[in-house]
């Protein structure tokens, strides 16, 4: 049963569950690389940041560059710029 409030329909979901087929972590994902977001795994204060900036699912994003040490990841998504953490990007399924 799911909570009130934000629920799967939004893509949201409730920490981390085994991952959907054919989907991988953002965090996962090297420079270049296309793909839509499938789910967003996280709830709370961050989750809805996340739903904020524009991260919702079916939205093709494209990974841009990882800094040297892997953290943040640099993102294009709806025509900007955004770069997440490396904690963050591990909350997104990408198809």
């Amino acid at each position: 049963m799911e909570p009130t409030g934000m629920g799967r329909r939004h893509g949201f979901g409730h920490g981390r569950h085994g991952r959907r087929d054919g989907a991988r972590r953002l965090s996962e994902m090297e420079a270049g690389a296309k793909g839509r977001i499938a789910h967003v795994c996280c709830r709370g204060h961050i989750g809805k940041r996340l739903l904020e900036m524009g991260l919702t699912c079916g939205t093709p994003i494209e990974v841009i560059r990882h800094a040297p040490l892997g953290d943040p990841v640099e993102i294009r998504i709806r025509g900007y710029l955004l770069s997440l953490r490396k904690s963050e990007a591990e909350h997104i399924e990408i198809e």
